[in-house]
């Protein structure tokens, strides 16, 4: 749990990703990060983002149902522009280094450049974006896996904001991050409630 009170730009340091500029986000694909491809956000793509946020005023859980909107609109945006519109869920090594592809890794990275993006636009009211979160070492039976994180502000519950399992476009895992540690590769097989 420690992991997340870091900075999201440790993060970047570590995976030798790049941090938003302005309107600019670094999306990282290939697994690893190993190609980063800008990509800028319109003003138009700031007011449709902008909306999807708004959709979330009400609440926390509010929010949590508008960044899931976020997300699967980042994906299909960037898609065309990346090469990942056809990115395959989960891990499966015969796609490593191939362009447009994503391993938790990219997935983490581009997920947090997102939620930074939104947060320094003035869009999450009741979220703060830490540093990804990181499970498993083989040791413990687990693979090991990456996810974007948030943190509830109104009661300090951390939530994984995880978009890796399923495929490009579909809605991210939302979930604690205390049962999200505790999750196995048997449970990435069931359909993730919250």
């Amino acid at each position: 749990m420690s992991q997340i009170n870091a900075q999201p730009s440790t993060w970047y340091a570590k995976m030798g990703a790049q941090e938003n500029k302005g309107n600019t986000l670094y999306i990282c694909h290939g697994f690893g990060c190993e190609y980063r491809t800008p990509v800028t956000f319109s003003e138009q793509d700031k007011r449709h983002l902008h909306q999807i946020l708004q959709r979330g005023s009400e609440s926390p859980e509010a929010e949590r149902a508008a960044i899931s909107g976020a997300v699967q609109w980042q994906e299909r945006r960037l898609g065309p522009v990346v090469g990942s519109s056809n990115d395959i869920g989960g891990l499966d090594m015969s796609h490593s280094k191939v362009r447009g592809q994503m391993d938790c890794l990219d997935e983490a990275t581009n997920t947090t450049s997102l939620l930074t993006y939104l947060s320094s636009q003035g869009w999450l009211k009741y979220h703060r974006v830490t540093h990804p979160a990181s499970r498993g070492f083989f040791l413990d039976l687990k693979y090991p896996h990456a996810s974007a994180v948030v943190v509830d502000t109104t009661t300090g519950t951390p939530w994984v904001v995880d978009s890796w399992r399923l495929s490009n476009g579909e809605p991210p895992d939302i979930l604690p991050l205390s049962r999200w540690l505790r999750m196995t590769s048997a449970d990435l097989e069931q359909p993730v409630t919250k």
